[in-house]
């Protein structure tokens, strides 16, 4: 009796963690780019969004005209993300209830901002911010967006103010604050017509350098969140192999290119506070050729053949989906792991640097043992995981249930991140009761039990192919765990039976 009361406490507890998600996690801010639309045949689209990942969605990008105008990327996607499936049948197209990004975000208790500039639309910024007629057109542009599409606030990614490859010079530092002021006012202004808040952030370089360009004093009070830019620290430009996005210093090149030293430069040299500061995670990864190992020379090059889908940057699904060409490793000084191409197959000299769950989970814990705000997520389509490549199923998004279960219950999810990782995936979960199991490394062994301990199924019931996949039937309705070998250890994986 006294176990069955434990483990009813334990589901209820379970339970009400996800349940107030919202209200007592850490705060998960998902950017959602407008292209990803198309990808694997609208794989990841407003219905089949996980909205309950995520606190906040941020859409992007809108582009900033040099007249202070804001204009759509992707006509045709925003309107079909934004404002939802197309009725054709009325004599003016009307929209279908309940399609968009924005209701079905909406209904699930989620926000959703509009993100505005990013990488290659940060040009216009310095001549907008320059001038106090710019400023204020912007600021009004800034609410015909919410009004619009019924946003709950803006994201200025203006990559970077001072940046002069991007049209910056010395006088966006002060001109930032005042184009900020604007658009805060002007939300202000709107809020108070609307009985609403709207949120205000900004996306920020990791870049000890770049953090100068910004009068954070100043800044600070205007946003609602500092959004920290914590990849892209190396790849192909530098012509060594390193990491994308470590948590902690690299031996080789900028000591100061790591998640750990740009969170505490904000803090402690610009005091910005923590609870404002959402770490970057990146759901994606990078190439590069010529690689022998960690730290050595490359050609400069990525591998735009093996990861042709995403240009030589693969999405975590592609590095998973490639995991066979690759040896794995993992860097315990900087949390980081890497691939190294095997020498028989045509990855051969490839290197690759990505974030999985131990890193993602990592880094969760460092946002909440130092106080951190949350994290932001570059982007949240990476992590949505094919129950096969092409299958048009969705079997998880391992990445950010990392997070999610890190912020939600830190002593339990740091338990479950082994030292080894598996690389395990398993689908469906939940399940009518068919599961696959798919390793990355060979399965020696399998032991399913209950929630008692009990094994129900072992290795000799289970269907082994191709040395590192694995068939099982579960016929009774329940929560299960499955342990399993590999040549990397044991792992614990928990499923769903319906």
């Amino acid at each position: 009796m006294n176990k069955i009361k434990l483990i009813l406490s334990f589901v209820i507890t379970l339970n009400f963690c996800y349940d107030t998600f919202a209200q007592t996690c850490k705060e998960i801010i998902g950017y959602y780019p407008n292209w990803q639309w198309y990808d694997r045949a609208k794989l990841v689209r407003p219905n089949t969004i996980a909205y309950n990942k995520y606190n906040i969605i941020n859409y992007c990008f809108f582009k900033p005209e040099a007249n202070g105008t804001i204009s759509n990327t992707d006509a045709w996607a925003d309107e079909n993300l934004l404002q939802g499936q197309i009725n054709w049948s009325t004599p003016i197209p009307t929209y279908y209830p309940n399609t968009s990004i924005i209701d079905l975000a909406h209904n699930a208790g989620v926000k959703v901002m509009v993100s505005i500039g990013g990488w290659t639309m940060s040009d216009n910024f310095p001549t907008i911010a320059a001038s106090p007629t710019l400023r204020a057109k912007f600021a009004g542009e800034c609410n015909r967006l919410i009004k619009f599409y019924k946003f709950d606030g803006i994201d200025i990614d203006w990559e970077y103010p001072g940046y002069a490859p991007h049209s910056g010079t010395a006088a966006d530092k002060v001109n930032f604050t005042l184009l900020l002021q604007n658009i805060r006012d002007s939300l202000n202004a709107l809020g108070t017509l609307k009985n609403a808040y709207y949120k205000l952030s900004a996306c920020f370089s990791a870049d000890p350098a770049l953090m100068q360009n910004i009068q954070w004093s100043n800044v600070v009070p205007l946003l609602d969140m500092i959004n920290l830019m914590s990849y892209d620290f190396f790849g192909a430009w530098d012509c060594v192999a390193n990491h994308n996005s470590p948590l902690y210093s690299t031996p080789v090149g900028n000591a100061a290119f790591n998640t750990n030293s740009a969170f505490l430069t904000l803090k402690n040299i610009h005091n910005v506070p923590p609870n404002k500061i959402n770490l970057g995670v990146a759901f994606y990864g990078r190439s590069q050729m010529g690689a022998t190992a960690l730290y050595q020379p490359t050609n400069c090059n990525d591998n735009q053949v093996i990861f042709s889908d995403d240009l030589g940057t693969p999405l975590y699904y592609n590095v998973v989906k490639n995991m066979s060409l690759f040896n794995y490793y993992y860097d315990n000084a900087t949390e980081s792991p890497y691939l190294l191409g095997k020498a028989s197959t045509s990855a051969a000299g490839t290197f690759v640097s990505f974030d999985d769950k131990k890193s993602i989970g990592k880094k969760a814990s460092y946002i909440v043992n130092n106080n951190a705000r949350g994290a932001i997520i570059w982007e949240i389509t990476g992590d949505y995981m094919e129950t096969a490549p092409g299958s048009g199923i969705i079997a998880g998004t391992p990445l950010a249930d990392t997070l999610k279960q890190v912020f939600c219950n830190t002593t339990l999810a740091i338990s479950d991140l082994k030292e080894k990782e598996n690389m395990i995936s398993i689908y469906p979960n939940p399940s009518k009761g068919e599961i696959f199991i798919n390793s990355f490394k060979n399965i020696k062994r399998i032991n399913i039990t209950d929630v008692l301990g009990r094994t129900i199924i072992d290795t000799k019931e289970i269907i082994l192919t191709e040395g590192n996949k694995a068939l099982c039937n579960i016929h009774e309705k329940g929560l299960y765990f499955i342990i399993i070998e590999t040549d990397l250890g044991l792992s614990t994986e928990k499923v769903i039976i319906e």
